[in-house]
C-alpha cells in the first residue's frame, strides 16, 4: 500500500471512529472482507470472537469516505453478514475490517439543532463540523416501559379544518397520512411544520426516508428562510443511498428525539416522510441477506421491524414525542401488508383520496375513511363530537346517493335528501383550505383556522344557513365569515348596474 493510501485509510478510520465513539482496544476485533454482494458484506474473523448483532464495523480501506457496516447475522463460527451504510463500490476481498465494540452512535443535543445529518450522524449541509465533545447515543434502544408512558389525551390543534374537526391529533400521539402518489402527503407534512411554528414550543426532528435530493434541497432552503431551522434537526437517508442507510435513517432521527425527551425533558415533534420507504429498504436488505420473502414479497420480519420503530415513539412524564408520518400507499391499495401493519400502531389515521384530489378538494382527506382515537366526547367535548358525527352522517348519506344522482338527477330525490346533498356539497367545499406552502403556486394566501371557528362554520352549514349561497363562496376559504363576505360581495356585484 502506498503512503497516500495509508494516510487516506487513516483519515477514513478516524472519521468512522467519531461515529461510534471511543472503544477499548480489547473490543476491537479484526477481520477481513470475505464476500461482497451489493450492500451486504460477509466478514471473516479467524482470530477473534464474532461481534454481537447490531455492532458497527469499520472497513479500513483506502478511500477518503469511511465505510461503516452493521452486523445482522452470524453465518458460522468465524463468518458474519453485515449491511453497509455507504456505497461499497470498489470494495474487494481481503480488506481489513475492525469491530467498534458497540452499535452505531450518532450525535445528539443542542449542537445538532439547525443541521442536516445523514444516517451515521455526519453533517451534510456544507456547514462547519460538529464539536468533538458532542454527546452520542446508540441508534438501538428499548422503548419506555408501559408504567413510565403517558397516555395521549390532549388535543394537538393544527389549524387545518378537516383534521381538527374529524381526525384530531393527540399531543404525544402518532398520526399517519396514507395516500398514493401525487395526492398531497408531503405538502400536508410541510403545512403542518409551518402551522406549528408559532403554536408549538419544542424541538422538531424531520426524517427524510428515501426522499429525492430535490425534495431535501427544497425543504432545507425553505427552512433556512424562516425561523424553523433553529429548532429543527434534519436527518436524511436519500433515495440514491444504499438500502442500509434508508433503513436506519428513522432510527437516527428517533435517537435524537429520545435525547431531547429523556435528557432535556422537552416536547418533540417527529416528522417522517416516507415510512413506506423504510419498509421498502428493509425488504431490499432482507432479500440481500437471503431471507425468503413473505406476503406480497415483503420481508418476513415486517411486523417486527415496524414495531421496533413505532413502539419507541412514546411520551413519558414531563415530555411528549408527537409523531406525524407520511405513508405511501402502493397502487392505492390500502390492503397492502405494509400499510395495514403501519396503521395498526397509529392513534390517528388520515387517508388521502385520489378522487377528492382530482375534483380539486385540497387537502384531499377522505372524511369517511379517516379516523382518530381522540374523536370521543370525553376528550374533545360533547359539542365537537356531535358536530363531527353529523358531518360524517351527512357526507356518508351523500355518498350513498351518488349513484341515484348520476342516473336520475338531484330532482328525483325527496326534500330531505335534496337538503342533505346541498349541505354535503357545501361541507366538502368548506373543509377545503389554502395552504401557506402552496401560496407561491396558487397565488392564494394560506390560512390557519381555530377549532372553534371550524365548529361554528360546520354548525351553520348543517343548520342550513348557507343553503341559498353559491357553492363557490365556501371553496378554499378560512372561517365561515370569509364565505359570508364572499357571498355578500358577489350579491352586491350582481346587484350593481
Amino acid at each position: 500500500m502506498t503512503t497516500a493510501s495509508k494516510s487516506g485509510d487513516a483519515a477514513a478510520v478516524t472519521e468512522a471512529a467519531k461515529t461510534v465513539g471511543p472503544v477499548p482496544d480489547a473490543a476491537r476485533a479484526r477481520g477481513r472482507v470475505n464476500a461482497v454482494r451489493g450492500a451486504v458484506v460477509d466478514v471473516r474473523f479467524d482470530d477473534a470472537e464474532l461481534p454481537p448483532i447490531n455492532t458497527a464495523l469499520v472497513v479500513e480501506w483506502d478511500r477518503p469516505e469511511p465505510l461503516l457496516l452493521e452486523v445482522h447475522s452470524h453465518l458460522d463460527l468465524t463468518t458474519l453478514r453485515a449491511v453497509a451504510f455507504q456505497a461499497t463500490a470498489g470494495l474487494s476481498r481481503g480488506v481489513a475490517v475492525r469491530s467498534t465494540g458497540g452499535p452505531l452512535a450518532v450525535p445528539v443535543g443542542e449542537a445538532v439543532l439547525g443541521r442536516l445529518l445523514d444516517v451515521t450522524g455526519n453533517v451534510r449541509d456544507l456547514g462547519p463540523a460538529l464539536p468533538d465533545d458532542v454527546p452520542r447515543r446508540s441508534i438501538h434502544a428499548l422503548p419506555p416501559t408501559l408504567k413510565t408512558q403517558n397516555s395521549a389525551t390532549e388535543v394537538f390543534e393544527t389549524g387545518i379544518k378537516v383534521i381538527d374537526l374529524l381526525t384530531p391529533l393527540a399531543q404525544g400521539g402518532k398520526a399517519a397520512m396514507f395516500g398514493g402518489a401525487g395526492v398531497g402527503k408531503t405538502v400536508l407534512v410541510m403545512e403542518l411544520i409551518n402551522a406549528m411554528v408559532e403554536k408549538y414550543q419544542g424541538i422538531s426532528v424531520f426524517a427524510g426516508i428515501g426522499e429525492r435530493s430535490r425534495e431535501g434541497h427544497d425543504l432545507l432552503t425553505e427552512m433556512k428562510s424562516s425561523v424553523v431551522l433553529k429548532r429543527t434537526v434534519l436527518v436524511y437517508g436519500q433515495m440514491n443511498e444504499p438500502p442500509g442507510a434508508r433503513w436506519r435513517a428513522p432510527l437516527t432521527a428517533l435517537t435524537i428525539s429520545e435525547y431531547f425527551r429523556d435528557q432535556k425533558h422537552q416536547n418533540v415533534l417527529l416528522l417522517m416522510d416516507n415510512v413506506f420507504r423504510f419498509v421498502q429498504a428493509g425488504s431490499e436488505v432482507s432479500s440481500l441477506l437471503g431471507r425468503l420473502p413473505s406476503r406480497v414479497g415483503y420481508q418476513p420480519t415486517l411486523a417486527t421491524e415496524v414495531a421496533q420503530l413505532e413502539e419507541r415513539i412514546a411520551s413519558v412524564a414531563g415530555a411528549a414525542v408527537t409523531s406525524i408520518q407520511a405513508v405511501y400507499v402502493p397502487a392505492d391499495d390500502f390492503t397492502d401488508p405494509a400499510v395495514t401493519t403501519i396503521s395498526s400502531h397509529m392513534d390517528c389515521v388520515i387517508v388521502l383520496s385520489r378522487q377528492l384530489a382530482s375534483e380539486g378538494f385540497y387537502p384531499a382527506i377522505d372524511p369517511l375513511a379517516s379516523s382518530s382515537m381522540l374523536l370521543d366526547p370525553l376528550v374533545i367535548g360533547q359539542e365537537h363530537y356531535d358536530i363531527a358525527e353529523e358531518v360524517r352522517e351527512t357526507l356518508a348519506r351523500f355518498k350513498d346517493l351518488q349513484d341515484i344522482i348520476s342516473l336520475l338527477g338531484v330532482e328525483e330525490l325527496g326534500v330531505a335528501d335534496r337538503n342533505i346533498v346541498k349541505r354535503a356539497r357545501r361541507l366538502q367545499r368548506f373543509l377545503s383550505q389554502p395552504f401557506q406552502v402552496t401560496e407561491a403556486f396558487t397565488g392564494t394566501p394560506g390560512v390557519s383556522v381555530a377549532r372553534a371557528d371550524t365548529l361554528a362554520g360546520c354548525r351553520a352549514i348543517l343548520d342550513g344557513e348557507a343553503d341559498d349561497w353559491a357553492e363557490s363562496s365556501l371553496y378554499m376559504i378560512g372561517k365561515f365569515d370569509d364565505a359570508r363576505a364572499k357571498e355578500k360581495a358577489a350579491a352586491d356585484g350582481g346587484a350593481s348596474p
